[in-house]
């Protein structure tokens, strides 16, 4: 069993153990204390780019030994840090930012370091994704960790149908370059009055956030072309509570659901009676679920 430090006490435990570290977003004077003191103890840094990360260490003052785990190179990676561990050193393992093994490498090492029986410790820290949560003021409700969504439209959009009943907020990555069309699209899936917060370049110079509809997020990128450079952190309020539904218009849904599947049931549903699309959706997945569970 891993012996873990105490406050104030060695940063290491006595058993060799893979460190998670989570390193700054941006801002340097993020990094924690304790990150500072497992980086320096541990015998090797497992870093997504090495030279990315020596410009932390070195600003730290560092001197720890490096070397490459990336995405494409993560199962041989991984296999060194089994092997590191087994001769009884200490690793660490960080990314270019943040808390590893979230929308970046580190996962598949992480499950194949425990799956051979050594510890893994957390060190925690900065996550671009927590960090844009707290300044959205909708953490009220649960949230759910999305990630990237697929960089095709069609892809995108039907990942977003299936999010689209969520009552807990929804939290996604996006690459720049990918941006204004993702959020194009979540405009046309969830509905242009869904709020949500525009977060880029957390904790950077050029850092902003913005709180607003779908419907508005357009004309705000537009706005100012450099609103869609940096890196993204979208944060989605979730699905409201379904309203309640007319008779005629759950009497429509209910024989369009016999015949059809939810999704085109619901727009057609929405077609024919004017009521909410989006509550129609939502509707149609329960009336599923309760079919669902009187079959079984």
């Amino acid at each position: 069993m891993n012996e873990l430090p105490t406050a104030g006490g060695a940063p290491l435990g006595k058993t060799p153990s893979l460190y998670v570290v989570a390193t700054p977003l941006g801002n340097l004077q993020d990094i924690t204390l304790r990150a500072l003191a497992v980086l320096r103890a541990v015998d090797v840094i497992a870093a997504e780019d090495t030279r990315h990360s020596q410009r932390l260490l070195d600003a730290c003052g560092i001197r720890s030994r490096m070397l490459a785990l990336h995405e494409h190179n993560e199962q041989a990676a991984a296999g060194q840090l089994i092997e590191l561990l087994e001769k009884g050193q200490h690793v660490a393992l960080i990314t270019d930012a943040g808390t590893p093994a979230v929308s970046d490498p580190g996962a598949r090492a992480v499950a194949r370091v425990r799956a051979a029986g050594h510890p893994v410790v957390p060190v925690p820290g900065a996550c671009a994704a927590i960090a844009a949560l707290s300044v959205s003021g909708f953490g009220e409700a649960g949230f759910r960790f999305v990630g990237f969504l697929p960089p095709k439209s069609a892809a995108r959009r039907a990942a977003l149908e299936s999010l689209a009943a969520d009552p807990d907020v929804l939290i996604f990555y996006e690459a720049p370059h990918r941006v204004v069309e993702c959020v194009a699209d979540m405009e046309m899936v969830l509905g242009g009055a869904r709020e949500i917060l525009i977060a880029r370049e957390l904790t950077k110079l050029h850092e902003e956030s913005a709180c607003l509809t779908l419907g508005e997020a357009a004309a705000w990128f537009a706005s100012d072309p450099n609103r869609s450079r940096g890196e993204f952190v979208l944060v989605v309020r979730g699905a409201p509570a379904p309203q309640g539904l007319g008779a005629e218009a759950e009497r429509i849904l209910a024989l369009l659901l016999a015949e059809l599947p939810v999704k085109t049931a619901a727009r057609l549903a929405a077609d024919i009676s004017g009521a909410p699309r989006n509550a129609l959706y939502a509707r149609a997945l329960q009336l599923k679920a309760e079919a669902g569970a009187r079959d079984e």
